[in-house]
């Protein structure tokens, strides 16, 4: 059961809690009422603005739709206002770009451009809509005009701005310093930035606008006079720098060699002008009359007057000390070659910077064309001159001057070298222009083929002239020549079994190779030889005394040993022949042999053929002590001859000569020693001094004279 107390407090919890429930449905209602009354309120008002916006809808739908239509009508006025407007401003062009269009575009490229596009629009317009008004040909004239002035300016501008190359440019361009171990990129600029940029403009209009092609014969003839002129430039530069001081170089390029020479080689070997012709000529020279001027060159000292290959070296010394400052006939023809050389590469790197300049002014299309006229006029200068140097080599051929084709082997090899870069140069130009090169390579290989064969004949034909053989049986100045002009083949070994390789139709030629040229010239060079030999065979003949024709066929074979190994030569003619200097140590040592033959007219006195035996003490006939005196003066006679003969001959080589008179010093001797320990103790005269004369070592003493004038 629940307490009573409990049971109270709890029923006045609850009617507490009924009592604000009540309180609170009470609130609600009355909020209830009052919304209620709001909410008729509301729609009254809502009501009430509905009504009146369908009275304003209907009056202001039809303002609108005037107020609509008035605007369409000021757009269309607008719009028709500015079409008058536009197309008056047609009828006006020509009076508003009378002035700029007088007064040209120099100066204000932009501006007039500008103004030209006003006139071709007028142009436009008056061909669309009125092709039959008077104001359509004024405007069209304005713009020819206009045109006109941008082709004169673009002249104008190539013309003023396009000027030569210095040489000094040119000559760093090519790189001629090969001392430099990295060659500096030199960038040849051919027109100011602005002026360029402002004829790459004029030429896009006139691609796109002007409808012609004129200013691109305009360009290739200025631009094509610049690079003739910048050739010519350089060999003017190129003859005066040789003829004073023979510096062929700018300063700019000499200002970076180095101060120790490189051991790299050089790409192209250094061509002396002049060299080999003044070699040849002094040899000449000296072959007749020796290095103190008298006749025979018998008085020369040993090996260093007489050896050839020092008197080349001398030569060559004095003359490139003095090249450049003499400029007779043929220093100015090897000048001119070398300029040749300079002036090929100067058109390949001037026509390389032509084209880099040509492909931003000239249409793509038109590139290779244009180019193609561009080149023409110095690629037919340089080709000409080739073949003038060519004809020039073909008429010293004709006079047997068979060094002229010395002259032709570094421009062909150089021609050769640059074929590649050339042909790269001239892609896309006209076969013709392609074809010129070659055809001169031709020309020159056809032309330098003829002359070594015409050489190699002249050798073997040449004269057995008295008058011209060396009295003291030295060298001889074919043997000197030839070796001379075999000697300068080696710096063009390619170049010369490549011209050799270019006449022959055999079916191994078809199949050209460097080791095939090498065999050719190998063979040439052999050919050459057997000719000399054959030459100077014939040439001993002219001598009347056998032991003089064996020393000078001695000195030659003897040169031409020690000068084919003192050079490669003898490693070339070895690709053909085997162990060429055994061949010439045989011919040697059998022409030594044939000269010491000469004495046996001397020693056959010392022997004891035909003579009776004697004995110590024994009385002898009359006879038998004339036998003994006709051999004592027989000896005597001959020795002086010989001994006064042969001391004028001449034997270059100190180390053959030493041999050969300590050769005939031991025969003679030891045979003469004999002789008079035989007739020591007889006594077959009342004055022995008159019959023995001379000592074993005075004559031994006159053996060591031999071959020696000043003795």
């Amino acid at each position: 059961m629940i307490p009573t107390e409990d049971a109270s407090a709890r029923k006045r919890e609850i009617e507490e809690k009924l009592k604000q429930e009540q309180d609170t449905l009470s609130f609600i209602r009355d909020n209830l009422e009052k919304s209620n009354q709001l909410t008729k309120g509301m729609v009254s008002i809502l009501s009430s603005f509905e009504t009146r916006l369908v009275h304003l809808e209907e009056r202001i739908i039809p303002v609108h739709k005037q107020t609509e239509n008035l605007q369409r009508l000021q757009e269309n006025v607008d719009k028709t206002l500015s079409c008058l407007d536009h197309v008056i401003s047609y009828y006006h062009v020509a009076k508003e770009t009378d002035k700029i269009i007088k007064e040209g575009p120099a100066g204000r490229l932009d501006e007039y451009l500008a103004c030209i596009a006003k006139i071709q629009k007028a142009v436009e317009y008056f061909q669309d809509n009125n092709p039959d008004s008077p104001e359509l040909n004024t405007v069209k004239a304005r713009f020819e005009k206009g045109k006109e002035l941008l082709e004169a300016e673009f002249r104008s501008l190539l013309t003023r701005y396009s000027k030569p190359v210095p040489p000094i440019l040119i000559l760093d361009a090519i790189g001629v310093d090969d001392d430099l171990e990295v060659q500096e990129e030199v960038t040849l600029e051919h027109l100011p930035e602005a002026v360029l940029q402002d004829i790459i403009c004029i030429a896009g209009w006139l691609v796109e606008y002007g409808r012609n092609q004129d200013f691109m014969n305009v360009y290739y003839q200025i631009r094509s006079s610049q690079l003739d002129r910048s050739i010519k430039g350089l060999k003017e530069h190129f003859r005066k720098s040789s003829s004073s001081s023979g510096v062929l170089y700018s300063p700019a390029v000499q200002n970076k060699r180095k101060d120790t020479p490189t051991k790299k080689p050089p790409k192209r070997p250094v061509y002396i002008p002049g060299t080999i012709r003044k070699a040849q000529n002094l040899l000449k020279q000296y072959s007749q009359h020796g290095l103190d001027g008298k006749k025979g060159g018998s008085n020369l000292s040993p090996l260093e007057g007489h050896d050839h290959d020092l008197r080349v070296k001398h030569l060559t010394d004095v003359l490139n000390e003095k090249h450049g400052v003499t400029a007779g006939k043929d220093d100015m023809l090897d000048i001119e070659i070398d300029s040749y050389i300079h002036c090929i590469s100067a058109f390949v790197k001037l026509a390389q910077s032509e084209y880099s300049l040509l492909t931003e002014i000239i249409p793509e299309h038109h590139q290779k064309k244009t180019f193609d006229s561009l080149i023409q006029e110095a690629l037919d200068n340089l080709m000409l001159e080739g073949e003038s140097i060519v004809s020039a080599a073909r008429r010293a051929i004709m006079r047997h001057d068979y060094s002229a084709v010395l002259t032709i082997f570094p421009i062909l090899r150089h021609l050769k070298q640059t074929k590649p870069e050339f042909d790269s140069t001239l892609q896309g130009t006209a076969a013709s222009t392609k074809n010129k090169l070659p055809a001169l390579i031709t020309s020159m290989e056809t032309i330098g083929a003829k002359a070594l064969e015409e050489f190699a004949d002249s050798i073997k034909n040449d004269p057995d002239k008295e008058y011209n053989m060396p009295k003291d049986g030295t060298v001889h100045e074919l043997t000197s020549n030839a070796i001379l002009f075999l000697q300068q083949l080696l710096d063009f070994q390619e170049t010369a079994g490549a011209m050799l390789a270019s006449q022959e139709t055999s079916s191994s030629a078809s199949s050209y190779s460097s080791e095939f040229s090498r065999r050719l010239l190998s063979t040439y060079i052999c050919k050459v030889l057997g000719n000399l030999q054959l030459n100077l065979l014939s040439k001993s003949k002219v001598y009347e005394d056998p032991a003089l024709s064996a020393i000078f066929l001695h000195n030659n074979y003897n040169y031409t040993l020690k000068s084919l190994e003192k050079s490669e030569l003898i490693q070339l003619v070895a690709v053909t022949q085997k162990k060429p200097e055994n061949v010439y140590r045989e011919l040697i040592e059998r022409e030594i042999q044939t000269y010491q033959r000469s004495w046996l007219r001397v020693t056959e006195y010392l022997t004891d053929r035909n003579m009776p035996p004697f004995q110590q003490g024994a009385k002898l006939k009359d006879k038998e002590r004339q036998m003994i005196k006709d051999k004592f003066k027989g000896f005597n006679d001959g020795l002086e001859e010989l001994c006064k003969i042969q001391k004028g001959w001449a034997i270059p080589d100190k180390e053959q000569r030493d041999a050969i008179r300590q050769a005939q010093k031991k025969v003679v001797s030891q045979a003469y020693r004999d002789f008079l320990s035989r007739y020591a103790n007889i006594s077959f005269t009342k004055n022995p001094e008159k019959y023995n004369k001379y000592r074993p070592e005075q004559v031994e003493e006159m053996i060591e004279k031999l071959f020696d004038t000043s003795a």
